[in-house]
């Protein structure tokens, strides 16, 4: 069955009583979390967790019936810089080693360019910016396999190393480690210009390449508007086919965490219910 979620940090910054407190009205199972985006006085740096940190924390959102699917630690793993690269690495094996004390069993990262702020850069489709990035996530998964956990990697079209379903299923080969997974966000992953064939081809061949190592799906929705793929949109309001992605998920078995993206508390409400009606019909 699957279980549907919110991404914290659209909900505002506060403590973590505070953020828990905001989010359980919304009826949600599980959340996205990244620490320093949804808590205040928690720094974006390497050196600030510990056990009874994480711990506490999970406490306070299963207090409220609210698991943590996700921590995300969204880094640049193909950064030009070799220091500030390194740094990055250092910030995400620290979110891995204590996933585990706040229950989550996924740390969540894109893949980022050759540009330091990870936007656009045609270097990017290098094969040398791929080999990059293979070694960064190398370096995670020994990390990730110590701490019984598992590096989520989410492919994103046109802008990021890994940029479509076949360079995720070469990820996942190359590299052939248990502890990598798929986070699936198939709005980020349908090209600017609009998919080739339909939906349900694209739903195809994703869950062929890389089904068994969804370990959640972001949602969120678009809209094709003069041959481009508009910005994001809330779940509900867009092209999406929730409802054959769902079908499929489920006749193939596959029962991730479906976390609800660039929500509000205005957006929110509509877009589970939309979601959650896709689910029931598929």
């Amino acid at each position: 069955m699957l279980k549907f979620g919110l991404r914290a940090h659209d909900f505002g910054r506060g403590s973590p009583e505070e953020v828990a407190e905001a989010l359980a009205p919304f009826g949600i199972s599980s959340i996205q979390l990244a620490l320093a985006k949804a808590f205040t006085g928690t720094a974006p740096e390497p050196g600030f967790m510990s056990q009874g940190y994480a711990a506490g924390i999970r406490q306070v959102f299963a207090a409220k019936g609210i698991d943590i699917a996700v921590l995300g630690c969204y880094i640049n793993p193909v950064h030009p810089d070799s220091d500030e690269l390194e740094r990055q690495l250092r910030r995400f094996k620290e979110h891995l080693r204590f996933a585990g004390d706040f229950g989550c069993p996924v740390v969540g990262t894109e893949t980022g360019s050759i540009a330091p702020d990870a936007s656009f850069h045609p270097g990017t489709s290098r094969p040398e910016t791929f080999d990059r990035l293979c070694a960064s996530v190398e370096r995670l998964l020994r990390t990730a396999e110590r701490s019984g956990v598992i590096v989520g990697i989410e492919p994103v079209a046109d802008q990021h190393t890994i940029s479509t379903i076949g360079a995720a299923r070469k990820l996942i080969e190359r590299l052939d480690s248990p502890a990598l997974g798929i986070i699936f966000d198939p709005v980020n992953l349908i090209p600017s210009t609009g998919l080739s064939g339909s939906q349900t081809e694209f739903f195809e061949e994703a869950l062929a390449a890389f089904g068994d190592r969804i370990v959640a799906v972001h949602a969120k929705d678009f809209r094709l508007e003069g041959g481009r793929k508009s910005a994001a949109l809330p779940a509900g309001s867009g092209e999406l086919d929730y409802e054959t992605l769902f079908s499929m998920l489920r006749l193939r078995g596959y029962s991730p965490d479906v976390l609800l993206e660039d929500a509000s508390p205005t957006t929110a409400p509509a877009a589970l219910a939309f979601l959650r009606a896709a689910a029931g019909a598929s």
